[in-house]
């Protein structure tokens, strides 16, 4: 109980400091409180006023952030000045599309890191294990927006450049923590007691490495979210990612500082369920 109460009360002061510098990060980025609608000729110099003095609040950051807190504990996360639609509308109707990109990215980059890293690590495949390395280093080498180009232009499902993202760390992560656990002196004496790899695997190895790898799972959720941001833009996917492209190129106060506060609370989230599952002994 302690743990959990530790990890909440984490969880909570980084998503409002986060928030807090999100909004500092974007209140002095170049031309912010700008308005397209300023530079229309046909305006008066009372409604140029009026534009300005509607913007005003999102300049003193401490007041704009206090009275947003103030907003969001009753609800109301404010509108989104970029596309004028609530905040909440445009995050409830975005967030399920980047969620299933992780997940497919997810379900992808593990499944294909896990089939190589355990064949290897219990066969000892050489060949194999060159091959699968060699591949991993080349992706772990090209950028993100490269392989979403690619997809682009391969008329190939964008979801699955997060797969080839997560892939090469899960699998480099996984191959030597199993390659090494191979190796120790009680799976060694299975062995030669005559028990079968599938045996040897489900009884010594997976139980010795299960917290390393439940870590690397709250670690590869943050890796995903990351990606879908360039992934989303390139590809066109009407996800958080492309969302929060739109509002940076907007400045989008309220809009960025929701985004940066969810992406911020579900990282925090998958890494401290890892941590609450590994064994308090464990090491990561």
């Amino acid at each position: 109980m302690q743990r959990l109460l530790r990890h909440a009360a984490l969880i909570l002061v980084t998503v409002l400091l986060g928030g807090l510098l999100g909004a500092t990060l974007v209140r002095f980025s170049p031309a912010f409180g700008v308005d397209e609608a300023e530079l229309d000729p046909r305006r008066s110099s009372a409604s140029i006023e009026s534009i300005r003095r509607a913007k005003g609040e999102e300049r003193n950051i401490p007041a704009f952030y206090l009275h947003y807190l103030g907003r969001m504990a009753k609800g109301n996360l404010g509108t989104s000045r970029t596309l004028n639609r609530p905040v909440l509308e445009l995050v409830v109707t975005r967030l399920p599309e980047t969620v299933k990109s992780v997940i497919l990215g997810l379900l992808v980059g593990w499944g294909a890191g896990l089939l190589l890293a355990i064949p290897i690590a219990m066969f000892r495949s050489w060949a194999l294990d060159i091959a699968a390395s060699t591949l991993a280093a080349i992706l772990l080498c090209v950028p993100t927006a490269v392989f979403a180009l690619l997809f682009v232009v391969l008329r190939t499902p964008g979801r699955l450049v997060i797969a080839l993202i997560v892939f090469p760390k899960v699998f480099r992560y996984a191959r030597n923590l199993l390659v090494k656990s191979a190796l120790l002196p009680h799976v060694l004496t299975a062995r030669a007691k005559g028990l079968g790899n599938l045996r040897v695997f489900a009884r010594h190895i997976l139980p010795n490495v299960a917290p390393q790898l439940s870590s690397l799972a709250g670690v590869s959720v943050s890796l995903a979210f990351t990606a879908a941001i360039p992934v989303e833009v390139l590809c066109d996917l009407p996800g958080i990612g492309q969302l929060a492209w739109k509002a940076a190129l907007g400045r989008d106060l309220y809009l960025l500082v929701n985004l940066t506060m969810i992406i911020t609370l579900i990282t925090l989230m998958a890494n401290c369920a890892a941590d609450l599952a590994r064994p308090q002994g464990a090491r990561a």
